[in-house]
């Protein structure tokens, strides 16, 4: 029986511990989630293939926790669905290659002010083509310099690569290439990066906004339980007082 390695995300734990450019490159790409949402702007997840259905699944975190997001396959973006990325939002892409072509035929097409994130396997954003043509910040090919230091730095028209690396090739470890720790590992990190910012918006509130748009399935149940019991309580209460303040008034 196959399994994902441990190793596959002690590898990336590894890295965003202890990786200065990495952790610097998280948290900028943290400040410039934080400034689209606050710009009413979307972060729109590209991807395709394997990797598509992780950008899916990443475009439902940020939404789930009240964060305007949605996907952009991208092989339709440039048969009309570009219309979805407007100025203020930000492109996220998830490619472990960094070099499909249906991604790179995006690139051109995209304004340049609207920054790029990316996930990806490369280490190293020189490398990474769908970072070219961008003031690439936070990794060893920004090292300052994008202003990300200064007050009111709001990351348009900047790239910023987020690692997810394995440990591995998946041909070493499963025979075959199939997109499978390098997709989980994706989307770990892209998870870390929802909830990261999620906190930073809406610090304690968080949990009560997502039971506040998950209304369905068990997680649904639960809230309308937990919110039963205290209207319940609340009832209960109003009556108790109403039954005192009835007696009080006729004696």
């Amino acid at each position: 029986m196959h399994s994902i390695p441990p190793q596959a995300s002690g590898t990336s734990s590894h890295l965003y511990s202890t990786s200065t450019p990495t952790r610097r490159a998280l948290l900028i790409a943290i400040r410039i989630v934080t400034n689209v949402h606050a710009q009413d702007g979307r972060v729109v997840v590209c991807g395709l293939g394997k990797s598509g259905h992780v950008g899916r699944k990443l475009a439902g975190t940020p939404k789930s926790l009240g964060v305007s997001a949605g996907f952009l396959h991208a092989a339709q973006a440039v048969h009309g669905d570009l219309g979805d990325v407007r100025g203020a939002d930000l492109l996220l892409f998830v490619s472990f290659s960094g070099r499909a072509r249906e991604l790179l035929n995006v690139l051109p097409h995209v304004a340049p002010k609207v920054p790029v994130i990316v996930l990806t396997g490369h280490a190293d954003a020189s490398t990474c083509p769908l970072l070219k043509g961008r003031k690439v910040v936070g990794s060893n090919e920004g090292r300052r310099g994008g202003g990300e230091g200064e007050e009111g730095w709001d990351g348009r028209g900047v790239g910023v690569l987020l690692p997810t690396p394995i440990h591995e090739s998946e041909e070493e470890s499963f025979s075959v290439g199939a997109p499978t720790t390098s997709a989980t590992v994706a989307m770990a990190i892209g998870d870390m990066l929802a909830l990261t910012v999620t906190k930073r918006i809406y610090g304690a509130e968080k949990a009560w906004i997502f039971n506040r748009n998950h209304p369905g399935g068990a997680i649904g149940a639960e809230t309308v339980a937990e919110v039963a019991g205290v209207a319940g309580a609340t009832v209960a209460t109003m009556a108790r007082l109403w039954v005192v303040d009835r007696e009080h008034d006729e004696s």
